[in-house]
């Protein structure tokens, strides 16, 4: 799934250089590929060890991140005058991986990235409806072609619809929900803090389920992809957090599609799946849509 540190960046003032943008790209492109590789490792492992177990261990790797980014910047960044948001956006993190990993246990990698794409336009509606900002006719119309797209991707009452592809959509609306709680927070506690929180929240509440569904690796291979799915979790919040302190965000954003591209390949050289023409078609209209909206948005911040 998409990250953390992206719904909370910060505007910048002064436009960084080339060279901080170039860096900011190739860092935030890092981050998206430690992100599909995570995801991928998710489906590898969901074949013998319980999707919970798995959630958790993700979020450990995001709370392993969050103690380097502690390392790093040296600076006691915990205290928030909005606890209860920061605990609530660490719920939606919780229902955000756990669905996303049930889900793929069950469909093809493709095919659940690019329903998560969908989560943009939840943002829109929750934040017309939550934040009450104004939302113009072409932004629901960016938002209703979208929709359509992700219809046809799982194209529901056709013969081929997974019941699993609606905790995709959870997972996606967890996701917004988590980003509008960013947006509540904006100004007031650093991305850092909100890192932070939402790895220490997560992780304590998918451990108290943990002892219900723990079983042992049964090999040293699982133990080592477990580890390797952690590491990539929690490379790829590093690699965004530094991305986020290079270039400006708006530069970064059209890289989340990068993950269906990602997808798409893990998905053939690990699982011999391949998207069909309709997967394909639904996730250019969603891309298409959701690039046309953000384009129109840094337009109009430019002016």
């Amino acid at each position: 799934m998409t990250n953390d540190a992206t719904a909370k960046a910060q505007t910048k003032t002064d436009a960084p250089g080339h060279a901080e943008t170039l860096a900011g790209i190739a860092l935030m492109a890092t981050g998206f590929f430690f992100y599909s590789m995570a995801d991928m490792l998710a489906k590898l492992l969901s074949q013998s060890i319980h999707p919970v177990e798995i959630a958790w261990a993700r979020q450990i790797g995001l709370l392993t991140g969050a103690l380097v980014l502690v390392v790093i910047h040296g600076a006691p960044f915990l205290p928030t005058r909005h606890p209860a948001l920061q605990i609530s956006r660490g719920l939606t993190a919780v229902v955000a991986s756990s669905c996303f990993v049930f889900a793929v246990a069950h469909v093809p990698l493709a095919d659940a990235v690019s329903v998560t794409f969908v989560a943009p336009f939840m943002v829109t509606i929750l934040a017309a409806l939550v934040l009450k900002e104004p939302v113009g006719r072409r932004r629901w119309s960016a938002v209703a072609i979208g929709f359509a797209g992700t219809l046809i991707v799982i194209r529901p009452g056709v013969g081929v619809f997974h019941p699993a592809i609606l905790l995709v959509l959870i997972s996606a609306l967890a996701f917004a929900v988590r980003q509008i709680l960013s947006r509540m927070l904006g100004g007031e506690d650093k991305i850092a803090t909100t890192v932070a929180y939402t790895a220490l929240t997560s992780s304590v509440l998918l451990t108290i389920p943990l002892p219900f569904f723990w079983t042992w690796p049964a090999s040293v291979r699982e133990v080592l992809l477990l580890i390797a799915m952690a590491g990539a979790y929690g490379s790829a919040e590093i690699a965004v957090m530094a991305a986020l302190e290079r270039a400006q965000a708006v530069v970064l954003a059209p890289l989340q599609y990068s993950l269906m591209m990602w997808g798409t390949l893990w998905g053939f050289l690990v699982f011999a799946q391949l998207p069909d023409i309709w997967t394909v078609s639904g996730s250019l209209i969603i891309i298409g849509s959701g690039v046309f909206a953000f384009c129109r948005d840094t337009r109009r911040a430019r002016h």
